[in-house]
């Protein structure tokens, strides 16, 4: 798999880690239940189909990004960095 980190432009899989899912929000520390906090930390998504996922380029730059992949063929619909709002996809 090629993914365009992007600072440092396609590179081979081998040289990312993935940090799981992206945009989960972490709940208010002092408002939240145990359930809240359990759902927080353990609980995912997991489609069948576009998945927004957190990776760090690891043997590069060392910057996190974010993209969207399928979870179906491993194709990249889209990369985009933190802080971006998601790009509009074609599902």
């Amino acid at each position: 798999m090629r993914i365009d980190c992007p600072w440092c432009g396609p590179r081979d899989e081998p040289e990312f880690v993935c940090g799981g899912e992206s945009h989960v929000t972490r709940p208010p520390f002092d408002r939240s239940d145990d359930r809240a906090w359990a759902d927080y930390l353990y609980f995912r998504k997991n489609p069948k189909g576009v998945h927004h996922e957190r990776w760090l380029h690891l043997h590069g730059c060392r910057q996190w990004f974010n993209v969207a992949r399928d979870t179906r063929t491993h194709a990249i619909r889209a990369v985009y960095r933190m802080g971006e709002r998601p790009p509009e996809l074609d599902l």
